[in-house]
């Protein structure tokens, strides 16, 4: 019970960093692909919304590696060690992300310097996300061996396979349209704005199915323990709570009802990452490693789970207040 308890926080922590982290990574690739004549305030109000709380997205990110190592240290080497180009790119991705994004906020050269900080934010928040998704997918493949705590295959292992290439696919148009749907909120008083982001959501949101469909295709051969759990009892019905989402977030979109739309899209995200962990499970790293005997001591389960419940009483309350603060204040026209 303690192991599955720290798998959920961990599932927790992910799902978290996904509606949080993964909308500024989308927000990034918006501001990439920003056109027309109203490209300029597009990346402005992008800009604006992700300012005043992107960096403190990451500290999911952070729970994520801390419950990791924590709480399944064999799972944490052997993930560390088989997919150490992907994750290590990753990082350089978000730290290359954000030091770009200030440059750009703060350089006083006009002109060309600012547009080649704009391309490096943009570039790599596509490669990020993609990447993570890349990851997760290898995960599941059953490429990547562990005999004896040893990870026996290389390091291209599970990652580069079209499963795994579609998982990062599918995490890219996931995280643009959780992006777009947010930005019709943040941009109320600009209804031409609005107007642009809503038609990136639909477009996005729309095309989030045929790559979904690509992925459980894929799932088939190229994870097949994955492609088993997600026919399961429990995954109609999970599918089809997704699909009310997506289609409710599609129709919020339609009725231009935004607020209905960011609820719908954040359950769709989350309750994909629910499928995943639930196909996934008992399973860290297929086939070798799972929940059970990854596990640290009960021991320190126990110290972990009592210090992230501690630490949540001083987390959450403080990330709320940062939202309502700058992202409240934005969203009524005010100090943001």
């Amino acid at each position: 019970m303690l192991a599955l308890a720290a798998a959920a926080s961990l599932v927790l922590s992910l799902i978290l960093y996904a509606l949080s982290g993964g909308a500024d990574f989308g927000g990034g690739m918006w501001d990439l692909l920003a056109l027309g004549p109203r490209a300029a305030r597009q990346r402005t109000q992008i800009a604006k919304s992700i300012a005043p709380i992107w960096e403190a997205n990451h500290v999911w990110l952070i729970l994520v590696v801390v419950v990791l190592f924590t709480a399944f240290p064999t799972g944490f080497a052997a993930m560390m060690t088989a997919l150490n180009i992907p994750l290590t790119a990753m990082l350089i991705g978000i730290v290359l992300r954000g030091s770009a994004f200030i440059f750009r906020s703060y350089d006083t050269r006009p002109g060309a310097v600012r547009r080649h900080w704009s391309t490096a934010f943009g570039i790599a928040s596509i490669v990020t996300p993609f990447l993570q998704g890349a990851v997760l997918g290898a995960l599941a493949t059953g490429g990547i061996r562990v005999v004896n705590g040893q990870v026996t295959t290389g390091f291209f292992a599970g990652w580069v396979t079209p499963f795994a290439l579609a998982c990062g696919l599918f995490a890219l148009v996931l995280f643009a349209f959780l992006a777009a749907v947010y930005l019709t909120l943040d941009a109320r008083d600009q209804p031409d704005l609005r107007g642009d982001f809503r038609k990136r959501a639909i477009w996005s949101g729309a095309a989030l199915m045929p790559v979904a469909g690509v992925v459980f295709l894929a799932a088939r051969h190229g994870a097949p323990a994955l492609f088993h759990g997600l026919t399961q009892w429990w995954a109609p019905w999970l599918l089809g709570a997704t699909c009310l989402c997506s289609l409710g977030a599609l129709g919020a979109l339609r009725w231009r009802r935004f607020a209905a739309a960011r609820v719908a899209a954040a359950g769709q995200v989350a309750l994909i990452l629910i499928g995943w962990s639930l196909a996934q499970y008992p399973n860290i790293v297929t086939p070798d490693i799972t929940v059970v005997n990854a596990c640290a001591p009960g021991a320190t389960l126990r110290l972990l789970l009592l210090a992230l419940a501690a630490g949540a009483l001083v987390l959450l309350p403080s990330l709320l207040a940062l939202f309502r603060l700058f992202k409240g204040a934005a969203s009524h026209g005010g100090a943001g």
